[in-house]
């Protein structure tokens, strides 16, 4: 946080498997979140490089260990209440282990045509499809201090 940018910007990961039509995703048990489906991720650490920090949220929230991958996004959030996020956005393409449980997620398989957007963030709409469709995308998006969207941009890119 500086006196240029007074509000503090977190550094997230966020990353998902789609695999054989499915798609994995986790409920988180406590804390920000709390009850939404959503991907797996979490804060990056100081000096982390992004995709260490992507693969040690992976495992730590589900015991499952990253071996290939591809970026898929990037996307800022702005929060009336809470600090600002910039999140970017992984596709899990190899990997070792089968998904546990841990003490703050849950996870379940989702067949595509049933994603429970409905228990998700609002925003969540807006990105998955483009992040299903392989193609790249970027944005931002404002939110309302209920945590719905007040205005939003997103765009295909090329990667």
């Amino acid at each position: 946080m500086s006196a240029l940018n007074p509000k503090e910007i977190k550094i997230m990961t966020e990353a998902l498997i789609v695999k054989d039509g499915q798609i994995l995703l986790g409920r988180k048990k406590r804390g920000f979140a709390q009850g939404k489906w959503l991907g797996f991720g979490g804060k990056c650490k100081p000096d982390e490089a992004l995709n260490e920090a992507m693969k040690r949220e992976f495992f730590e929230e589900t015991s499952v260990k990253v071996l290939n991958f591809i970026k898929r996004g990037e996307l800022t959030f702005h929060y009336i209440n809470d600090p600002d996020m910039e999140v970017t956005y992984y596709e899990i393409l190899d990997y070792h282990g089968e998904p546990e449980e841990s003490e703050e997620i849950e996870n379940k398989w989702f067949d595509l045509k049933d994603i429970p957007y409905d228990q998700m963030f609002p925003n969540d709409r807006y990105w998955l499809p483009m992040f299903l469709d392989k193609k790249y995308f970027t944005g931002e998006f404002s939110f309302d201090e209920n945590y719905q969207i007040n205005e939003y941009s997103i765009e295909e890119k090329i990667a």
